[in-house]
């Protein structure tokens, strides 16, 4: 990044401006309160060990695939990690209606974390041992996106709410338990909203200024690494989630690449310099590519499964 570009983002994003408010003034009228604790099914907690001499979790007592173990586990621990998200966002345009939104959107999910941790407990799903020790090294660590402009960010959360809402809904419909589905389709027709709010903006964006737009968001599509990717145990987790049908590569173009690019009307838009289309190239290999890369997780994954079912024998 040179400092050309890095000012011309930031001029991008003050000519934004206007499109800040209307957006911020759009997501409060269609966002709706919910209240995760009317999400919990309460009825079937009870007390665990230690200070209350309840029962130790044991493996046995989840009812849940280790697929979705492992989906719940990474988006919890995903969302735990909002502090960071938070001081990203925030120090991004020095902008009352951005730094309204950058609350907001903070208010909003911090509900997931606790209504995710809150249901793992309740129905003993996960060792909850475990996940807390997850916990303190994954926000012990922080997350640090490597954005190398303010459009670059935008351009990374508008995919990344997109895939969250995915990666929510999925294992939600994968649990097996009505009220796990229930609670996971609340926290994705939430993440819809936030991921709408910087989808439009950044479809104004790519009319201002179109090459610069158009270049970080292939730079962002083309590198994109989901902000769990740096929890303990990913690797693993992420392949029994793809094998699982819940996230893959497949998942990935076909229900967030594709239909964020139609949105935004990347291949019609006009107005592109070489730089631009050169990036809007980018773009189409990098969906051609995709096809043959899922196959190779899938094989991978395939590969893994036999390998730990081999190991438990």
């Amino acid at each position: 990044m040179t400092a050309a570009s890095g000012q011309s983002s930031m001029a991008c994003l003050r000519e934004l401006r206007p499109s800040l408010g209307r957006l911020l003034d759009r997501h409060l009228a269609k966002a709706q309160p919910w209240f995760p604790h009317s999400y919990i099914p309460w009825s079937r907690a009870s007390n665990y060990d230690g200070p209350l001499r309840g029962t130790p979790w044991a493996p046995e007592q989840s009812t849940l695939p280790q697929a979705v173990q492992d989906a719940l586990v990474v988006n919890l621990l995903t969302e735990d990690n909002l502090p960071s998200y938070h001081t990203s966002i925030y120090k991004v345009l020095d902008d009352e209606a951005w730094m309204v939104w950058a609350h907001r959107w903070t208010a909003e999910e911090a509900r997931h974390s606790d209504a995710l941790r809150t249901y793992l407990h309740v129905t003993r799903a996960v060792d909850p041992v475990a996940l807390e020790q997850w916990r303190m090294r994954h926000v012990s660590t922080g997350y640090t996106g490597d954005h190398a402009t303010a459009l670059h960010l935008l351009a990374y959360v508008t995919v990344q709410e997109l895939a969250t809402r995915e990666a929510h809904r999925n294992a939600g419909t994968a649990c097996g338990d009505p009220a796990g589905q229930q609670l996971m389709s609340r926290i994705a027709a939430d993440e819809n909203l936030h991921m709408m709010f910087y989808r439009d903006l950044y479809a104004d964006a790519l009319h201002i200024a179109p090459d610069l737009a158009m270049q970080a968001l292939a730079d962002v599509i083309c590198a994109f690494r989901m902000p769990g990717a740096t929890l303990p145990g990913f690797h693993q987790r992420a392949l029994r989630i793809a094998a699982a049908g819940i996230y893959d590569l497949d998942v990935h173009r076909e229900h967030v690449l594709q239909p964020l690019l139609r949105t935004l009307g990347v291949t019609t838009l006009t107005g592109l310099g070489p730089d631009g289309e050169r990036a809007r190239e980018r773009i189409g290999q990098h969906l051609e590519r995709l096809p043959a890369a899922a196959q190779r997780v899938r094989e991978l994954a395939q590969r893994a499964a036999v390998a730990e079912q081999q190991g438990t024998r």
